[in-house]
């Protein structure tokens, strides 16, 4: 351990809120699971693995084995079920830590890639201590904030299904908002300079989605996938983030495609023809505009303030010839 910094352990301790008391066959039969369900649960987490002998789990993780223990034994999950729900839990919160951590650190030292020194580590340590009991009830607030969304577009799923559209899955506008020349812009820039243009666009993109009421299913550094419950709002979200990002003169334009399908959700992302359909519309954009397929843009060619223009049909590759259009605003300029 270098010299001045805080005891690891200490640190683990405090952010776990808990004393590491256990090693991992005290944890399983203190829980009342099995070795394997266990095991299963831990890679599920994300959580190394650790020796039988290494004292390595507190409280907090004897009692999240015995509640998803208990989740089984009432019927209200089958061991895969929990895999599957712990999985979810695991792979959010490991972003959601890594994205925390990286911002305590780019506020006591200014480039990432330094090794914060003794001084920056104490205060970040200090911060955890103080206030880490505020941040806690935020994750919950957030969680539940999402999982009532999430529950309203599966009802409204569910009452798709009742009125007999395509194969029971939901009708969905997807879209997807690409940076323009990312490779050769990665090329220029150096990382840092990198690193904050991506996040300016992951966030501007994220605000633009949220407000107009649509979701940011994923980011993928240089790219966003949204979803929208319906076309309007779709076609707002595709228009409003092509227009901010095009007026940031430090950042690449993006081209936006988008189309309007069934769509089959699964783990918090989505699949299917239509989403594969916005991904190779997005190719056939030019920067700074907006191209949609046939579905949606039948759907918005009566709607008020949108202006629906054919162009030439393509082919796209495993999907083979179709119908482009380029979407404006009524009375916009010609991209």
């Amino acid at each position: 351990m270098a010299a001045g910094l805080p005891d690891p352990k200490e640190i683990e301790e405090l952010l776990l809120g808990g004393e590491l008391r256990y090693n991992r066959v005290e944890a399983v039969r203190l829980s009342g699971v099995s070795r394997d369900f266990a095991g299963r649960i831990w890679r599920a987490f994300g959580y190394p693995s650790m020796p039988d002998e290494t004292i390595a789990y507190t409280e907090g993780d004897v009692a999240a084995l015995d509640r998803l223990r208990r989740l089984v034994d009432d019927g209200v999950l089958d061991e895969d079920g929990v895999i599957r729900l712990v999985r979810a839990f695991g792979q959010t919160m490991t972003r959601l830590a890594e994205w925390q951590v990286n911002l305590l650190r780019s506020m006591l030292t200014q480039d990432l890639t330094e090794t914060p020194s003794a001084q920056a580590v104490d205060t970040v340590v200090d911060i955890a201590e103080k206030h880490i009991g505020d941040f806690e009830p935020l994750v919950l607030h957030a969680w539940r904030r999402q999982l009532a969304a999430a529950g309203t577009r599966a009802l409204a799923a569910a009452a798709s299904r009742e009125n007999g559209d395509s194969a029971g899955r939901p009708m969905t506008t997807v879209g997807f908002a690409d940076m323009v020349s990312f490779t050769q812009v990665s090329r220029e820039l150096e990382e840092i300079e990198l690193a904050r243009v991506v996040e300016w666009f992951e966030e501007t993109a994220a605000d633009i989605i949220a407000s107009c009421g649509g979701r940011l299913v994923k980011t993928l550094g240089d790219e966003v996938l949204f979803s929208a419950g319906t076309p309007e709002i779709g076609a707002e979200i595709a228009l409003t983030v092509a227009a901010a990002i095009q007026d940031e003169t430090e950042v690449p334009d993006v081209r936006v495609g988008v189309a309007h399908g069934p769509v089959l959700p699964l783990m918090g992302d989505v699949f299917g023809t239509t989403v594969n359909l916005a991904a190779r519309l997005t190719s056939l954009a030019r920067p700074g505009a907006v191209v949609i397929d046939a579905e949606l843009a039948a759907c918005l060619e009566k709607a008020p303030g949108y202006e629906v223009t054919r162009i030439v049909k393509r082919p796209v590759r495993g999907l083979g010839i179709v119908q482009p259009y380029v979407l404006r605003r009524s009375g916009g300029r010609t991209t």
